[in-house]
């Protein structure tokens, strides 16, 4: 009985948690937007404009290329959505654990992150349009070229973690919000994991397809790439998934590299004390998970908006050569300077 409980409550907060996400991602994508704009000299559009475009979407008629295989070509966006909003249950946000916390792990959170670019890429390849299928060839090009250097990172955090703890999960997610993996290292520890947070920022736009990694999609070259022949709420759930995979991918960072919350420095500081109501501080949830939205917003403006303005895009030769070569050599650094540091190696 106390399992079915604990399953209704789950599902519960998964039904709160998911709109909740949705809005949140989508508030972001907004303020992305707008401050691309403005970092352009433009005025840009409303904050609330992607909510605008869902609502477009998802009012247009959603038509059927004459040369596409539809079970598959209109499947695609749906399994892109779902992929990114089963990452929400899997990630902590904030100062909260995440719901599916026990059932998966950073193994689990790496193989859901390839969904939604899989299904973009058998969306392209099913829609029989020859630009389409370029845009999905760049898909899974940069999608294997990423995917090595992340794995690297995954591993040497997981090594951390397995140092300290070695009776414990060194993959589950709640490790990392529970020990930051900075406190489990010395001084070479701490540039190992600069360098490795370093390359997580530089995997995140391409995870995203964002500037200057936005090469399958290319509007310039291809008109769209692997979205030139979706539309309606076809296109809006793509729409959707990538804006829930943005605030999923610096909600990862958040909860791998800075989990630190600020309401213990608040009550230290300034000798605050929070009520507690039924055990839990509500009070210092309510300012953790504020400072968490913060933390969010400015992985999001460094590692995408930033970047988008300042860089063009680059060929998918020169993509796949940046992460298969400097980032997963820094990557390697990293885990070489971890492992010597948790070893005692250089002691």
């Amino acid at each position: 009985m106390s399992a079915l409980i604990e399953f209704g409550i789950a599902l519960l907060t998964a039904i709160v948690l998911i709109p909740f996400a949705i809005f949140l991602a989508l508030v972001y994508k907004g303020i992305d937007r707008k401050l691309a704009a403005r970092l352009q000299s433009r005025v840009g559009p409303p904050i609330r404009q992607p909510f605008r475009d869902v609502s477009k979407f998802m009012m247009k008629e959603t038509v059927t290329p004459d040369d596409a295989v539809p079970w598959i070509f209109h499947s695609m966006p749906l399994i892109a959505l779902v992929g990114s909003l089963i990452l929400l249950l899997y990630i902590p946000l904030g100062p909260f654990q995440p719901i599916m916390g026990e059932y998966g792990d950073l193994i689990l959170v790496i193989y859901l992150l390839a969904i939604p670019s899989l299904a973009m890429s058998v969306g392209g390849f099913s829609s029989g349009s020859p630009v389409a299928t370029i845009g999905a060839q760049r898909e899974m090009v940069l999608l294997m070229s990423y995917e090595f250097p992340l794995a690297v990172i995954a591993l040497s955090l997981a090594w951390i973690m397995y140092s300290d703890f070695p009776a414990s999960n060194a993959f589950a997610m709640a490790m990392y919000i529970q020990h930051p993996v900075w406190d489990g290292v010395g001084t070479l520890g701490i540039f190992g994991l600069i360098l490795l947070l370093s390359s997580f920022l530089v995997i995140i736009p391409s995870e995203l397809s964002k500037l200057p990694f936005d090469i399958p999609e290319a509007e310039t070259e291809l008109g769209g790439g692997v979205f030139v022949e979706y539309s309606g709420r076809d296109m809006g759930m793509f729409y959707l998934s990538d804006a829930v995979k943005g605030f999923v991918m610096a909600s990862l960072l958040i909860a791998l590299f800075i989990p630190y919350n600020i309401s213990p420095w608040i009550a230290h500081t300034f000798g605050v004390s929070f009520p507690v109501i039924n055990g839990i501080a509500i009070g210092a949830l309510v300012i953790d998970f504020i400072f968490y939205l913060f933390k969010v917003f400015l992985v999001m403006f460094f590692s995408i908006t930033f970047v988008r303005v300042a860089m063009a895009r680059l060929k998918i030769n020169m993509a796949s050569y940046i992460y298969l070569v400097p980032v997963t050599i820094v990557s390697f650094i990293g885990m070489l300077l971890v492992y010597l540091d948790t070893t005692g190696v250089m002691a």
